[in-house]
């Protein structure tokens, strides 16, 4: 049987992932562009999808997971249209200005539930019912998807703007997010950490007091989500997560606050098995770009 092909595009904060795959996930060409603005990466978009047709046929589909906040409606006028982004240059701007050129089917979902989806479907979330995956870099965002449905209400989740409890004398450091200042992304993104120590967790050479304090925040979160989605699985990925020993001490953090009150076989002691890392690495948001493609071309 002959496969049809799918277009996708995982748009992170930093950079575009760009790939044509076959609907079973093989991918056939793959590019990386940085992310500027959208004048300057669209076109750049644009040319590789020409390029990517040209070689190897018309395109059935194309799934977007990208940064926001961004509007995920598809019954909405504005589907695919960045909302409040503090990102220069993006608020206004439509993924299907880019995309329409091609005539085919997009599907636009945000990043974190693209990376939630492809887990999901071949990474550290096979087998789950529920499946809650974060990153926590640039910025901070979870994604839940739900028997292979990623889930939202009237927008997507924003789990990076919860404000978590900060004590002014052991982190007097007011916050970076230029919404709401000590929420979690502007306590425990990248950027963040950046403003408050000069440098990420890994180049300061991960000091426990330090991975202690972010883990404490990345913790509020991963308690949160267990109490609101009973998730059988918590997957944490990004940039900052991969500072040693931070992981670890989530882990501990969030059985801590927790206290035993939530009793579950999921929970397994030390939750090691419960709150993971990406089985995919930082392949995850491109794989569920390519899986909402698939989707979108089914519909």
């Amino acid at each position: 049987m002959v496969q049809r092909l799918i277009g996708a595009i995982e748009a992170g904060g930093t950079k575009f992932v760009l790939a044509v795959a076959r609907e079973d996930g093989t991918i056939l060409r793959e590019a990386r562009i940085a992310t500027r603005t959208p004048d300057e990466c669209f076109p750049e978009v644009a040319q590789f999808f020409r390029e990517a047709a040209a070689a190897h046929g018309p395109l059935a589909s194309f799934g977007v997971a990208s940064f926001g906040p961004i509007d995920i409606d598809p019954a909405s006028s504005t589907y695919g249209t960045f909302t409040t982004t503090p990102k220069p240059g993006w608020a206004g701007a439509r993924f299907h200005d880019v995309l329409g050129e091609f005539g085919a089917p997009i599907a636009v979902d945000t990043d974190v539930n693209g990376a939630a989806l492809g887990e999901w479907l071949k990474g550290a979330g096979q087998g789950c019912t529920t499946l809650a995956y974060t990153t926590v870099g640039t910025g901070i965002g979870t994604g839940v998807v739900h028997k292979g449905a990623p889930l939202m209400g009237f927008s997507h989740y924003e789990s990076g703007h919860i404000q978590p409890p900060r004590d002014a004398a052991v982190d007097p450091f007011l916050g970076a997010c230029p919404f709401h200042g000590d929420c979690l992304e502007g306590l425990a993104a990248g950027p963040a950490i950046a403003a408050r120590w000069g440098q990420s967790l890994s180049e300061l050479g991960s000091p426990p007091e330090k991975v202690e304090l972010i883990a404490g925040y990345v913790a509020h979160l991963a308690a949160s989500l267990v109490l609101l989605h009973m998730p059988d699985r918590l997957i944490f990925g990004g940039g900052v997560m991969k500072a040693p020993g931070l992981l670890q001490a989530v882990r501990r953090q969030t059985e801590r606050k927790l206290a035993g009150y939530v009793r579950a076989p999921q929970l397994d002691p030390g939750l090691e098995q419960f709150i993971v890392a990406p089985g995919l690495g930082d392949h995850a948001g491109i794989t569920g770009a390519i899986e909402l493609g698939r989707i979108a071309a089914d519909q």
